[in-house]
């Protein structure tokens, strides 16, 4: 866990684990795929899952302010050119979780898949989360982004009172510091959906 974040970089060693995921399959078509998750959250959650007891011990080679995925992909499309990446936001996963399984297993945007609502079912209310299914097959979308609203529309109102909230160890970080952070973490994901060979899905 601590290896994940060193100094001003996320995952710094990305460039030598990627070219040895390449390398393993030399003549085969590589994408890599993955989740994005906010530094504010993401510092807290790894120090949770260490060994150290102290917050500012863990953190102490860390540069929150300066963390950006957009460095990290940089890095990952220099060391790995020919290979395509695919992002998202853990934020938004549960939203997006069946058109993420779609992307992995190369299946047709509308084609359903067991366990797309799955994520999005643990944040709901049992019954407000049956009424969706019956919407959803009654119903059916004709695409993605009407899937994505119809998931929004539900969630906004069978959520579980806790379901969307986080409880935070970040001893010593104010709310402001927090708030900064995600701030830049929103702008950094706008600026990734530009970076050429990076697809975004989001909400």
């Amino acid at each position: 866990n601590r290896l994940v974040v060193i100094g001003a970089q996320i995952w710094p060693m990305i460039e030598r684990v990627s070219r040895g995921l390449r390398n393993l399959f030399p003549t085969a078509e590589v994408e890599f795929q993955f989740a994005m998750r906010d530094p504010a959250t993401l510092i807290p959650t790894l120090f949770k899952g260490s060994r150290f007891r102290d917050f500012a011990e863990f953190t102490e080679d860390m540069q929150p302010y300066a963390l950006a995925w957009s460095e990290m992909i940089a890095r990952l499309r220099s060391a790995t050119p020919d290979c395509p990446v695919t992002v998202w936001c853990n934020e938004d996963t549960p939203l997006i979780w069946g058109e993420i399984m779609r992307e992995m297993a190369g299946c047709d945007a509308l084609r359903r898949l067991k366990g797309e609502f799955d994520l999005i079912e643990e944040l709901m209310d049992p019954a407000g989360f049956r009424r969706m299914q019956g919407y959803l097959a009654e119903s059916p979308p004709e695409n993605e982004v009407l899937t994505r609203r119809i998931l929004a529309a539900f969630l906004d109102k069978y959520a579980l009172d806790d379901a969307l909230e986080e409880e935070l160890d970040a001893p010593g970080w104010s709310e402001e510091m927090l708030e900064d952070m995600t701030a830049s973490y929103e702008e950094d994901v706008d600026a990734i959906a530009h970076i050429p060979g990076v697809s975004l899905i989001t909400p």
